[in-house]
């Protein structure tokens, strides 16, 4: 079977078009940062970490009391991580779609996707509340065929769609090429319900906005050290808290007991230069859907606001001892792969440059999405473990992780996905050793129609198995 991308090395072509990218998010905005904490403080809630899931969790705890004293704390920048990195695709999943739902959580699957659905409707209800200009567009998003095995499994994702209630539609390969047009397109699956587009960027700056109007204390550039029970230290300060939440994605968890359970794995994504109108006739894309094609290694792209298109994924870095660090943002060999796909999937875009190029550490755990803990008799929490499809989720994360420090009961906390854990990663190096192994292995079930070997057919009866 003839693979749809390249099996030949990148080309002096495909390395000349990002040679001269800006090696920074595309979303990036310039600000000014808030004062770093010097000094003692005291807070009624401490949050460590000002993405998206710190972010949401500061604005809702404010709105349950708005007399609530609110603190958090950011190493960096408010979305210097993965909360201003990812490709903007904004989901209504809290599992990591419905078929990974399916293998791990089938009798709580109808739930998790009302409340999914509800979490997703509350963050555009939010948006509107706060008057956040995120660049929203519910356009949907398409799973795209490149291979033909993989239009039977379009077809059974379209019915398991259904039977929850999502608005899908599939698309032949002629259709498919009316709204993208891409010769390795043989179909699609548009999910057109629970689906978005947004800026990150523009995200993160309206929720910290509206969370320093609402009187939340953000000190940025502010790295934590160390917990203890009732004690947030950062390099020169501390804070006592009545409560502390975690929302560090894929940095090193504080606790020794969380580093087990999650590991950070890198993602790499570069941007065109703005295309002309000859260009985007060319392509088409009227519709401005975010896009997915169907391997275990799959890219994600989409139109930006201003014209670009945004191609990233496929490979999926991991790291001895899982490292986050600025080192690790660039990647040449990836960036060089990611441009010859690109060409081969739009070859009348053989001219556009790339104007920007980065990477950023996804927090994964073994099942796949986001997991919570507590600590210290419950006076903790933590909400980690997205794996990627954290835009929405992260909402949903905060609000769970807000009710389980103030000890609320509701039908989430209530759910196993709340209570359970995910199995841990085993200690290095046989860490390094299963999850390369794990990669190779789905690369080569792409490379054979999709079919599935024994390590991977393993995984899936331990309730420990992916694919995209």
């Amino acid at each position: 079977m003839t693979p749809p991308w390249p099996t030949t090395p990148p080309t002096a072509h495909d390395r000349a078009s990002f040679a001269d990218a800006e090696a920074r998010p595309y979303w990036t905005i310039e600000r000014e940062a808030t004062a770093p904490l010097t000094g003692d403080a005291t807070a009624g809630l401490c949050i460590v970490g000002a993405g998206f899931t710190g972010l949401w969790a500061a604005l809702h705890a404010k709105r349950d009391d708005p007399g609530r004293d609110v603190v958090v704390l950011e190493a960096e920048t408010a979305g210097f991580g993965a909360s201003g990195r990812n490709g903007g695709f904004l989901s209504s999943s809290l599992t990591h779609g419905l078929e990974n739902g399916l293998s791990r959580f089938a009798d709580e699957l109808p739930a998790l996707e009302r409340l999914g659905l509800d979490n997703y409707r509350g963050l555009l209800a939010d948006l509107d509340r706060h008057g956040i200009d995120c660049d929203l567009q519910e356009s949907g998003e398409i799973d795209v065929a490149t291979e033909p095995y993989q239009l039977g499994e379009l077809e059974e994702a379209a019915a398991l769609a259904r039977a929850h209630g999502h608005e899908v539609e599939l698309l032949d390969g002629a259709a498919m090429r009316v709204e993208v047009d891409s010769p390795l397109y043989l179909g699609g699956l548009w999910h057109r319900s629970g689906n978005a587009l947004v800026d990150p960027g523009k995200l993160v700056d309206g929720l910290r906005r509206a969370a320093l109007d609402v009187g939340v204390r953000l000190h940025e550039r502010t790295p934590v050290t160390r917990l203890e029970q009732d004690v947030v230290h950062t390099r020169h300060g501390r804070v006592d808290a009545q409560r502390v939440l975690l929302a560090t994605s894929a940095y090193p968890p504080l606790l020794r007991a969380l580093r087990r359970r999650v590991v950070a794995v890198y993602d790499y994504v570069l941007v065109t230069e703005p295309l002309g109108a000859a260009q985007w006739d060319a392509v088409g894309w009227r519709n401005r859907q975010g896009l997915a094609d169907g391997g275990n290694r799959f890219h994600y792209y989409r139109p930006t606001a201003d014209g670009r298109i945004l191609y990233g994924g496929f490979e999926a870095v991991y790291r001895f001892g899982s490292p986050v660090a600025a080192r690790l943002d660039g990647h040449e060999p990836t960036f060089a792969l990611l441009a010859q796909h690109f060409f081969a999937t739009f070859p009348q875009l053989e001219d556009v440059r790339f104007t920007h190029r980065w990477g950023g550490a996804i927090d994964t755990c073994s099942r796949f999405s986001v997991f919570f803990d507590t600590a210290f008799g419950g006076r903790l929490a933590s909400a980690l473990g997205y794996t990627g499809l954290g835009v929405g989720a992260t909402r949903f994360g905060a609000r769970v992780a807000l009710d389980l420090l103030d000890g609320r009961e509701t039908e989430a906390t209530r759910l196993r996905y709340v209570r359970s854990k995910p199995v841990p990663f085993p200690p290095e190096p046989l860490r390094t050793g299963v999850i390369q192994l794990t990669r190779n292995r789905l690369a080569a079930a792409d490379r054979r129609g999709g079919r599935r070997g024994l390590w991977l057919r393993t995984l899936d009866r331990l309730g420990l198995g992916f694919d995209s």
